[in-house]
């Protein structure tokens, strides 16, 4: 009875081995027939909630990469520095976040070509403004989404020297603590800002421009065959005029 369970055992120890070792690895854009993409649906008008849903402009490129690889668009929301992450890990096919290309990240993750021109603007409070212009940022608490490219700038002491830098998750978190003083001003995005100030009387945007960047999607290092697809599906929406409906379609533009 003991040999008889013991070749049982074995035999069954032999399927499970067999049937994991032949798993296909459907992360990182596999033969899965979804495509998974990470975002921050806190960057409007790039990645926002209506409703219950995530839109934007981002979010609108991702589907249509996923449409041509017949794929099914699955949005995963999350922190931004946690989408990065995921990406890293092969936890999500794609981050389509409103990424910033730096040397630090291109280390350690592979870019698209870039889709959109950025221009990083600054946030102040209206009625008691601690700041006059954009070149009056040294020695004040400056507020950011933790990771995205306004951290690095402002924490450069080459470019910036800070009295304190606050780091946020969302940018309706550092629009509350601007509103009541805690810090100076808040650095992002021109289209954000301005979502952000359209829904918050008590702020506004500083005439200038701080420094201007450039949006890519994010792929694991080293998944040449998704970024081929991605860079294909990009520059064929470039040449159609589509990110810019899109941009249009998302931001007062299109309203």
């Amino acid at each position: 009875m003991k040999k008889l369970l013991c070749a049982m055992l074995t035999i069954v120890l032999t399927i499970s081995l067999v049937a994991c070792g032949t798993k296909k690895d459907t992360s990182n854009g596999g033969d899965s027939d979804t495509l998974i993409v990470g975002t921050e649906a806190g960057f409007a008008p790039y990645e926002y909630m209506e409703g219950d849903k995530v839109v934007g402009i981002d979010m609108d490129i991702a589907q249509a990469i996923a449409d041509a690889m017949g794929k099914k668009l699955e949005i995963k929301n999350m922190d931004f520095d946690g989408a990065l992450l995921a990406v890293q890990q092969g936890k999500v096919d794609m981050v389509a976040a409103g990424v910033s290309v730096n040397e630090e990240r291109k280390k350690v993750m592979d870019f698209s070509v870039d889709y959109v021109n950025s221009t990083e603007v600054v946030v102040v409070n209206k009625n008691n403004p601690a700041v006059e212009n954009v070149d009056d940022l040294n020695d004040k608490i400056i507020g950011v989404q933790q990771g995205n490219i306004a951290d690095f700038y402002v924490s450069d002491t080459e470019n910036i020297k800070a009295k304190d830098i606050k780091r946020y998750t969302k940018f309706s978190q550092a629009s509350e603590d601007l509103k009541n003083s805690k810090i100076d001003c808040i650095v992002m995005d021109q289209y954000p800002a301005q979502e952000l100030v359209e829904s918050n009387d008590a702020l506004t945007i500083l005439d200038g421009t701080l420094f201007e960047d450039k949006y890519a999607i994010a792929v694991k290092k080293g998944n040449t065959e998704l970024l081929d697809k991605v860079n294909e599906v990009i520059n064929k929406l470039n040449e159609d005029g589509k990110i810019e409906e899109f941009t249009a379609k998302h931001t007062n533009a299109g309203k």
